[in-house]
């Protein structure tokens, strides 16, 4: 991978978690290994579209992937590197 294109990878990244709701479910996500939409909504007092919306733009940046489990829909982590150097910034101040 050129040096250019894993630049524009980490900043597709940062901007997916470049928000105060995104990086709360993050923190959660990464304590729990995985949660599902619906479980998020309810922890962090969210509507179910409002936090599939932040799930979906962490999916698109690299952040996390999607699981179905029966009727629901769950996230798991990347395994990128940049996703455990993010918990150790971000979970710190949560």
């Amino acid at each position: 991978m050129k040096k250019a294109d894993s630049l524009k990878n980490i900043v597709e990244i940062l901007k997916a978690a470049g928000d105060e709701h995104r990086m709360k479910i993050l923190c959660e996500i990464f304590e729990q290994r995985g949660l599902c939409v619906s479980e998020l909504a309810e922890k962090f007092g969210l509507s179910v579209a409002i936090t599939s919306h932040h799930l979906k733009a962490m999916e698109k940046g690299g952040l996390l992937f999607a699981v179905r489990s029966g009727k629901k829909i769950c996230y798991k982590l990347s395994n990128k590197s940049i996703v455990e150097d993010l918990k150790k910034i971000i979970c710190k101040y949560k």
